[in-house]
């Protein structure tokens, strides 16, 4: 099985580190971006098969990079799992309507939870292939 790709836009420097380690333990090729900008420039380069994606972002939002990620034939399909504070309804169902595969409120889940659910959608992307 080809080594799945994950790249998590995350701003804080402590979760960064902590999911890329916690992913990398799993097994995957982990790919970081601190920016909203710097996120999309690694996603439209790698071509990863999950990204998981902060809101709150320096130089764009993860809205817009979810926005542009989702309006670009090269980055379309890549899986989409937004992890972030924000928990009212008009974030997650905008996130949605934008076409993210999963939203996640930080607060709410552990680490083992959130890579429970990235290998749940990958496996699940992999059987309709």
């Amino acid at each position: 099985m080809p080594e799945r790709k994950v790249l998590v836009v995350e701003d804080d420097d402590f979760l960064l580190e902590m999911y890329s380690t916690k992913l990398e333990l799993e097994g995957f090729k982990v790919y970081n971006a601190t920016n909203g900008v710097q996120g999309l420039k690694v996603a439209q380069r790698e071509e990863p098969d999950l990204i998981l994606l902060d809101l709150n972002l320096p130089e764009m939002s993860g809205f817009e990079v979810l926005e542009q990620l989702k309006n670009t034939d090269n980055t379309k399909n890549i899986l989409v799992v937004v992890l972030t504070n924000y928990s009212q309804k008009d974030h997650i169902d905008r996130c949605l309507d934008l076409g993210a595969d999963d939203y996640l409120i930080k607060a709410h889940f552990v680490p083992s939870e959130v890579i429970s659910k990235i290998k749940k959608l990958l496996d699940e992307k992999d059987a309709q292939k």
